[in-house]
């Protein structure tokens, strides 16, 4: 009997510990104090947990022991996971982080406008490319009827919050464009280049961008082509102005897409009355293509476009009695190659080279001028999300420029120049809450032409005040190489970089089908050029004494609820901007500014007649040029410039699309400025000429067909 009980003893105390309930118990809190209900609390491994009362408490018993891992899971919440000693964890107080990427967190806005199907803010989509009446699918028309942008007609190229058109530099897929336009001459717009209907999305910076990006002191425009595509199709067009051709074609881990254009205007200028006297209207012939290839962890895309343009004119000029002949011919070749992809534990790598080629033979009359640009880029981008919070960047570029220009009058002389330049740059992304982000970085780059160095920083900061709203403040430093007219004299002198600094606050709110944004910015800038001659030559004395500023009010409202099958939107700028620069004498505001910008687009669809019909207004204030008969430098001013523009598609079927377009539908007569003679008359007076459009309007009539196996894709994206 003693024996058995001497032998019970031990067993039970055994069980005792064996099968002994630890307690663990404590509250779930957020990061201001309150309780979080419905917390999930468990040990890592096992089925012991608990679920958080509404007062954010939490106990539950266990038969484990030592060191485990608790974890704590809510939805709107980062998971925590932390070793606990099981036996000795009691009372404890745990708080939880928000999720910060939930749909609903801050995003920097300032200086930015995104589009496309991954931007978390959409201001203009991919289609309002190409349906914006009077856009007539030119990606930069388009864009200007986004504030913050100058609408030079004379000109066609961007011009951004005082910053002329050579401040803002073209990416595709992260790589820069050498030449984004087209050939032109005196007073001739040009276009860009790209077809937008390969792009799925825009970036358009106003200001502030990021460190990765570098020589342009106003703006960066970033092009993202297709990831892929989802049908193989063939896209016809029959237009009063040429002809298109596309077709694209998938596999199971590529896909290839191929575009031609060619376009002729001497049968429609035949018909409608120019303000120009043509012997040679334009012509281009051009395509593109993209090729894609999906990789288990990443993609690479190769991108190539060419065309080559052609025109003949003759052009008026108040110096002389009879027409400048004007004869222009332009060969480009642009290719772009990139990879994207994840090469670690949240490591993602971002790689790709550029190339650039164009070809200019330029002849007034006798004097003939041929150039050559070769433009190249190496790129290396290596990125890591440390945590939910914080996610670092950093890369390098290599910039490679060969300008060549000879010049044959009387006699021949040539003039170029060769530029490498090396950057590199390191940027966070911090986010401390839902509501506060920052973005914070620093670029420096080697200009081997400028023999110089420079370090540039920036910083973005966003706060939301709100599901619906929230502010962004955006600040920073931008050098650029000045521009060919200038630098391909630097064998006989010696530049420095331009430079600009931006400081821009940024108020967004935003709901589904509506949206406001507003922004205050100021742009200092230095080391502007100047020269003391009339015109740019070889023997100007250059400097870099230049400055001036920018600074203004952008307002952009954009909504889709106030009527069924209508979508509009309102934009307005107002800048004022001087610059001593240049040849300039004094402070003043340039040519290309106007005060006041507004822009008015209006797109609805009617269902019973298959259309969709839009109309564009653009106003903008009188802008300023120089009068020689006045006392004071550039203190003449044109009228006001206004053109209504009309565009309707009509869709005979899914698949085949009518459309017609009219820009300036009123016929306003514009006028852009004057050129002046540069002697007086014999009456001491300078005579001029006013710098009007090519045509008083433009109409365009297209008809187009897709041919695919799904019956419901058509081109209208691409109108």
């Amino acid at each position: 009997m003693k024996t058995k009980l001497f032998l019970t003893i031990p067993f039970l105390f055994f069980a005792a510990f064996i099968f002994a309930q630890n307690t663990i118990s404590g509250k779930v809190l957020d990061q201001k104090g309150k309780p979080v209900v419905g917390a999930n609390i468990y040990l890592d491994g096992t089925y012991d947990g608990a679920t958080s009362s509404e007062t954010g408490e939490f106990s539950f018993e266990t038969t484990e022991t030592g060191n485990k891992f608790l974890v704590v899971s809510f939805l709107l919440f980062e998971t925590f996971k932390t070793e606990i000693d099981v036996a000795n964890y009691k009372d404890q107080t745990i708080k939880l982080r928000e999720n910060i990427n939930a749909l609903d967190a801050v995003v920097i806005t300032a200086g930015t406008l995104e589009s496309g199907d991954k931007a978390r803010v959409s201001v203009l989509k991919p289609l309002d490319i190409v349906t914006t009446a009077g856009s007539a699918g030119n990606i930069i028309a388009a864009l200007q009827t986004l504030p913050g942008t100058q609408s030079v007609g004379e000109d066609g190229r961007l011009f951004v919050r005082g910053g002329e058109a050579n401040e803002t530099q073209t990416f595709v897929d992260g790589i820069r464009v050498a030449q984004p336009y087209g050939a032109t001459t005196n007073n001739l717009p040009t276009r860009s280049r790209f077809s937008p209907f390969l792009f799925s999305g825009i970036a358009f910076s106003t200001g502030g961008y990021s460190a990765e990006y570098g020589e342009a002191l106003s703006s960066v425009l970033l092009l993202n082509t297709q990831d892929e595509e989802d049908h193989e199709k063939t896209d016809i067009g029959f237009m009063t102005v040429g002809l298109s051709l596309g077709n694209t074609q998938k596999w199971e881990k590529s896909s290839l897409s191929v575009n031609m254009m060619y376009v002729n205007l001497a049968p429609y200028q035949a018909v409608i009355p120019q303000n120009v006297d043509w012997n040679n209207p334009y012509q281009s012939l051009g395509g593109e293509t993209v090729y894609r290839y999906k990789f288990t962890n990443g993609i690479f895309k190769l991108y190539a476009s060419f065309d080559s343009e052609k025109f003949d004119l003759n052009q008026k000029n108040i110096n002389f009695e009879n027409p400048i002949r004007t004869d222009m011919n332009n060969n480009n070749f642009y290719l772009n190659s990139s990879y994207k992809g994840s090469i670690g534990p949240g490591w993602q790598l971002t790689s790709g080279i550029s190339y650039g080629y164009s070809k200019n033979k330029l002849k007034y009359d006798i004097t003939g001028i041929e150039s050559q640009e070769n433009a190249a880029q190496l790129k290396l981008k290596l990125s890591k999300k440390v945590s939910n919070y914080f996610k670092l960047s950093f890369g390098a570029d290599y910039f490679i420029t060969k300008y060549n220009e000879d010049i044959a009058t009387a006699t021949s002389f040539e003039n170029g120049y060769d530029s490498n330049i090396f950057a590199s740059y390191a940027e966070g992304d911090v986010s401390f809450s839902k509501n506060l982000a920052l973005k914070v970085g620093l670029r420096y780059s080697n200009n081997s032409l400028l023999n110089e160095n420079n370090i540039a920083p920036r910083a973005s900061l966003g706060y939301k005040l709100s599901k619906t709203s929230q502010f962004s403040f955006a600040y920073g430093d931008f050098t650029q190489t000045p521009v060919v007219d200038y630098i391909k004299y630097s064998k006989y002198h010696q530049f420095e970089s331009e430079k600009a600094s931006h400081y821009i606050l940024n108020y967004t709110f935003s709901k589904p089908g509506q949206l406001l944004r507003t922004e205050l910015y100021y742009k200092n800038y230095k080391n502007l050029v100047q020269y003391d001659t009339r015109d740019i030559q070889y023997n100007s004395v250059f400097n870099n004494n230049g400055s001036g500023y920018a600074k203004g009010f952008d307002l952009l409202w954009r909504d889709s609820n106030l009527y069924k099958n209508l979508e509009y939107w309102i934009s307005y700028s107002y800048i004022d901007s001087e610059r001593q620069y240049k040849n300039f004498p004094n402070m003043v505001t340039p040519s290309f500014v106007a005060n006041h910008n507004l822009s008015v687009v209006t797109k609805y669809f009617i269902t019973d007649w298959k259309s969709q019909i839009g109309f564009t207004n653009s106003f903008s204030s009188g802008r300023p040029y120089n009068d020689p008969n006045q006392t004071q430098f550039m203190n003449g001013k044109t009228k006001s410039y206004n053109s209504l523009s009309f565009n309707w598609a009509y869709l005979l079927t899914t698949q085949k699309i009518l459309y017609f377009s009219v820009s300036n539908l009123l016929g306003t007569q514009n006028v852009f400025g004057y050129d002046y003679a540069r002697n007086p008359d014999s009456s001491g007076v300078y005579q001029r000429q006013a710098i009007v459009p090519t045509a008083d309007r433009f109409f365009f009539v297209g008809f187009f067909w897709t041919i695919s196996q799904n019956k419901n894709e058509n081109q209208l994206k691409n109108l």
